[in-house]
Formats: structure tokens, C-alpha cells, sequence
């Protein structure tokens, strides 16, 4: 019987977290500009760094204001936010490549808001030292977006080098 209890309590702990469903950074509105801008690439990337940069702004202004409670919590779930979108516009921008669409305009704008990204995100990480036991909250999700923002601003950059090449060889055929 107690093989039964120790299937039972595992049941109780794990089934919670199946449950949960991952929260969508995304507004109705944004999505339905999203769905709307699928086959136009310029305008999709845009929408993915405009979003971004929104997050970004909030989790900023949510951080100076001094009536927020749970400022870490709330800096973990925003710094969440800000990396699924950012996570879905390096998906998007793979996806543009791989159907040899012309990024080259959409990618100077990525670009330039990566190195945004980059000098937000060291600032916060910078902020983090003053209160260790919030930073706590939210360190390796800070960690990690600054990781993917660091690697992708490189692999961004190698992109639009190499978009530009493929035009420049599309256009002499």
C-alpha cells in the first residue's frame, strides 16, 4: 500500500505543473498584428522589436517606481516576457533566412535594438547589486537574457552580412 501512497503524492506534486499553462507575452492586438504581418518580413521583425522594446520600457518603469511591491517577482515574470518575444524574433528571423526573403532593412533595426537590449539589461544587472536578496528573484532569468542578447547581437550581425551577400548574388543572376 505504501507503493500506492508514494504514486499518489508524486501524482499531487508533479500534476500542478503539467497544469500550468506558460503566460503569453502578447496582447490580442499584438498577436493579431503579428498574424496579419506573416508574409511581410520588414514589418514582422519591426513588430517583434517595437514589442520588445515595449517590455523593456515597462519593466524599467515598474522598476523606478517606488510603490511596486514584488519588484522581484515582477522583474522575473517582465524579464520573461521581454525574452519569449525575444526568443520569437530570432525564431522569425531563421525563418526569413531559410526562405532567402530580403531582411537586410528589418535587420539594421534588430541590430541597433540589440545593442539597446544589451546596455538595458547590463544596467538592471548592474541595479541587481544594490538589492541581492531580490536579485535572487530573477539572476539566472537575468543571466540568461543577457547571454541570449549577447550571442544573438554576434549572430545578428553574421546574418545580415550574409543576407547581403545572397542579394548581392540574386541580383547579378
Amino acid at each position: 500500500m505504501s507503493g500506492w501512497r508514494a504514486v499518489g503524492l508524486f501524482l499531487l506534486c508533479v500534476l500542478p505543473v503539467f497544469g500550468q499553462r506558460a503566460r503569453d507575452p502578447l496582447t490580442r492586438d499584438e498577436i493579431n498584428q503579428l498574424r496579419d504581418a506573416m508574409l511581410y518580413p520588414d514589418e514582422r521583425l519591426k513588430l517583434y522589436v517595437t514589442f520588445s522594446r515595449d517590455r523593456m520600457a515597462k519593466l524599467e518603469q515598474m522598476r523606478s517606481d517606488a510603490k511596486t511591491k514584488e519588484r522581484g517577482l515582477q522583474t522575473h515574470d517582465m524579464l520573461q516576457d521581454f525574452l519569449t518575444l525575444y526568443d520569437e524574433l530570432n525564431d522569425n528571423i531563421d525563418m526569413y533566412v531559410g526562405r532567402k526573403n530580403d531582411i537586410r532593412k528589418p535587420m539594421k533595426t534588430v541590430i541597433e535594438a540589440d545593442t539597446e537590449f544589451q546596455s538595458k539589461l547590463r544596467a538592471l544587472k548592474d541595479a541587481a547589486a544594490a538589492n541581492p536578496a531580490e536579485a535572487q528573484q530573477y539572476e539566472f532569468l537575468l543571466t540568461d537574457a543577457l547571454d541570449t542578447v549577447d550571442s544573438s547581437a554576434e549572430e545578428h550581425r553574421k546574418t545580415l552580412v550574409e543576407v547581403e551577400e545572397y542579394m548581392k548574388h540574386k541580383k547579378k543572376n
